[in-house]
Order: structure tokens, then C-alpha cells, then sequence
């Protein structure tokens, strides 16, 4: 192994091999740190995290646009008394 190999990486817990300079399965070194694995920041956000404002900032307030549907178009509309028509015609 080399000078300060860990027999396991500290991050994934795989086997790491006698002269590995990295962890084969998640990069880790010892620039990166074999050690703790919790040593540097994770970039998470702060425990005082407001849910609703983070959702208020990327999606824009919380109005609710109304959904008003337009109704069918005129041409559904003559192709459905076609249909009933052609139905009626055929049976009489």
C-alpha cells in the first residue's frame, strides 16, 4: 500500500487495493480525504432551510392560474349530429 492507504475507503467502505492511489469505487484520495468522511462541505443547505421560500423563489408566487376550459369546436360539434344522423338514417 501506499504511505497512508486505508485498507477500506472511509467514504464507500470498499475494499481498496495494496498500491490503489484512489478508492476504485468512488474516486477518494488522499487529496480528497481518505480520513472522514464527513471533513469537508457538502454544499447542503442550512438547517434553518424555509421549504416554502426556496419554492416560492424558483417557482414564482402561489397563485393558482384558473383553468377555464373552452368548450368543443364547432366542427366536433356538426361531425357528432353528422354521426347521430348517418346512425338514424341507417336504421330507418
Amino acid at each position: 500500500m501506499l504511505a497512508g492507504t486505508p485498507d477500506s475507503c472511509a467514504h464507500c467502505g470498499t475494499d481498496i487495493p495494496a498500491r490503489a492511489a484512489a478508492c476504485p469505487e468512488c474516486g477518494a484520495d488522499e487529496e480528497n480525504g481518505w480520513g472522514d468522511p464527513c471533513s469537508g462541505d457538502l454544499g447542503l443547505p442550512a438547517e434553518d432551510f424555509d421549504y416554502d421560500e426556496f419554492v416560492e423563489r424558483e417557482f414564482g408566487s402561489n397563485k393558482k392560474t384558473k383553468i377555464i376550459p373552452q368548450g368543443l369546436h364547432w366542427f366536433w360539434w356538426l361531425v357528432g349530429v353528422a354521426l347521430i344522423a348517418a346512425l338514424v338514417l341507417m336504421w330507418a
